[in-house]
């Protein structure tokens, strides 16, 4: 691929990014190149934080993958301003011709996947011209950990393009498109290695300055999550003989019995917008693993904040403690009003204008008004309206969100080995929803049907929904996501309609920048339907 040629030289791929995790704290290589610098342990621990870095970038620009899963899902419509372009609308609804100017919304996401994972490779090529005598255990983690982040730009990618290149040495060549079994078995090859390489040490005995790494539990728990997507969507039945069923399954209960995770007994303390005082905190017993982000990102390179926050704030008004963002993404009232009455999952993760008596007063520059935001993932403020990522030091609001993304939950592992057939299956099942309903529990059958509607109401905004649909078929999910409503946009109603026959049209996949496909000179061949 041509734009390959653009990815940084290796001065920038190791140039380090501050960070409040101290385990990434370090300092900026400024005089290595790639024949002088790999030597010691320490030049592959520096490579290693370039190539956790490389994972917190890939959403700093287009359209961050839990937004655009949120969207093409049930769960939220496009949203956005009303004098906006149609892009998040194109996305939503499937349908190129809401938008023809937008032919490269994913063009810094794809590009940004590909710096993470030429980072890895570059890692990768030369873990043995380091000299590891004396800290020979730390080679086998190094690749692991490595591997592991490889595998998740690749299982987003795979998600989001179904056809993509796979790059597994540092080149700058012109790759045309893999199977999609190339890339899972690519995918499911760097896992098991991963959860085979790294130490068990459960939750609660891991140091502080460690959180935010990879661990063998967040492997396992990928393992899972990668078997049910790709059986699913493809209706195979296994990880192309690499991880059976069964396999897949003893993942999540060695996850579950020896990792050392467990539930947040209040599901809103999860999240900080919902519990404000009360937020259990990041890296807490329910973080399996998390993409990391600070307030330090700044207008010259640093990019360490968490870029895609703003875009699902309240429609450019604060009100306490929200911050202001974007509007995108206004959550659909068929979610609202799929939790039972006491979840409290309902309240935790959207904000319900009318019911928290919030004076919004941007409704008409507002597009597909709901009256519901997402509050798992919001910008925040304090009582004067000024932005909490500011007031920390932060350069914007725009770039300084601050709050992690938890990527997988200890909840997500028990519903997926309920899911597997674990013989605890009503066990986990009950925990999860237990939880949430309190003294309002009642015990129903753990079946698929009862398992995926749990997954959406403990899930929502947090960017699997969409997943779990389509891996239950493209002709389920687009009966699903389909539907004809009136939406208020720019203070005047309008009908908005999601045909299924898009979804099918393009198999659920999206659209590969066109301007990719030009810088590869017809090489990349854009995916059906689009």
């Amino acid at each position: 691929m041509k734009n390959l040629k653009l990815y940084i030289p290796l001065l920038a791929l190791l140039s380090l990014f501050a960070c409040k995790k101290s385990f990434l704290d370090t300092e900026d290589v400024t005089t290595a190149t790639e024949q002088n610098f790999y030597k010691t342990p320490a030049d592959a621990y520096k490579a290693l934080v370039g190539v956790y870095d490389g994972l917190q970038r890939v959403w700093a620009g287009g359209i961050a993958l839990p937004v655009a899963a949120e969207i093409m899902s049930d769960n939220l419509y496009g949203g956005g301003g009303a004098s906006d372009g149609l892009g998040l609308q194109m996305v939503d609804e499937f349908d190129k011709l809401r938008s023809p100017s937008d032919q490269t919304l994913y063009g810094d996401n794809w590009g940004n996947y590909y710096k993470a994972i030429y980072r890895a490779n570059m890692l990768l090529t030369h873990l043995d011209q380091v000299n590891w005598k004396g800290k020979e255990d730390l080679r086998n983690i190094y690749e692991a950990e490595t591997r592991f982040i490889r595998a998740y730009c690749y299982f987003d990618m795979a998600r989001l393009w179904g056809n993509v290149p796979l790059i597994t040495k540092p080149t700058t060549d012109n790759v045309p498109q893999a199977t999609p079994d190339s890339v899972y078995s690519l995918i499911a090859e760097d896992l098991k290695f991963a959860a085979a390489n790294l130490p068990a040490t459960s939750y609660t005995a891991q140091e502080a300055s460690t959180h935010g790494r990879v661990t063998k539990w967040a492997a396992e728990s990928l393992l899972g999550r990668v078997f049910l997507y790709y059986t699913g969507y493809y209706n195979k039945p296994d990880l192309l003989g690499a991880v059976s069923k069964a396999q897949a399954l003893a993942y999540l209960e060695d996850v579950i019995s020896n990792g050392g995770f467990g539930l947040i007994s209040n599901f809103a303390e999860l999240w900080p917008a919902a519990s404000l005082k009360n937020y259990a905190g990041e890296d807490n017993k329910e973080t399996v693993f998390a993409i990391k982000y600070t307030y330090t990102s700044d207008w010259n390179g640093n990019v360490d904040g968490n870029h895609w926050m703003v875009l699902l704030g309240i429609r450019v008004q604060s009100i306490y403690p929200y911050g202001l963002g974007w509007g995108a993404g206004t959550v659909n009232a068929k979610l609202w009003n799929a939790y039972p009455a006491g979840d409290t999952r309902k309240s935790a993760s959207i904000i319900s204008i009318a019911d928290e008596g919030l004076d919004f007063q941007n409704r008409k520059d507002q597009r597909e008004y709901t009256g519901y935001y997402v509050k798992k993932y919001t910008p925040m403020a304090d009582s004067a309206g000024k932005s909490l990522a500011e007031k920390m030091g932060g350069t914007s609001f725009m770039i300084s969100q601050y709050e992690d993304y938890v990527s997988i939950r200890y909840a997500d592992v028990l519903l997926m080995a309920a899911e597997l057939g674990s013989p605890n299956a009503q066990q986990y099942f009950d925990a999860v929803r237990q939880r949430a309903l309190g003294s309002g529990f009642v015990q129903i059958p753990v079946n698929p049907a009862n398992i995926l509607n749990e997954r959406r109401l403990e899930f929502a905004g947090e960017g699997i929904r969409y997943w779990d649909l389509l891996r239950q078929g493209v002709n389920v999910a687009a009966s699903a996501i389909a539907e004809s409503v009136t939406l208020e946009s720019g203070g005047v109603n309008v009908t908005k309609t999601i045909s299924a026959s898009q979804i099918t049209a393009t198999k659920g996949l999206s659209q590969i920048p066109y301007s990719q496909i030009t810088l590869s000179n017809g090489t990349l061949k854009q995916n059906e339907g689009w």
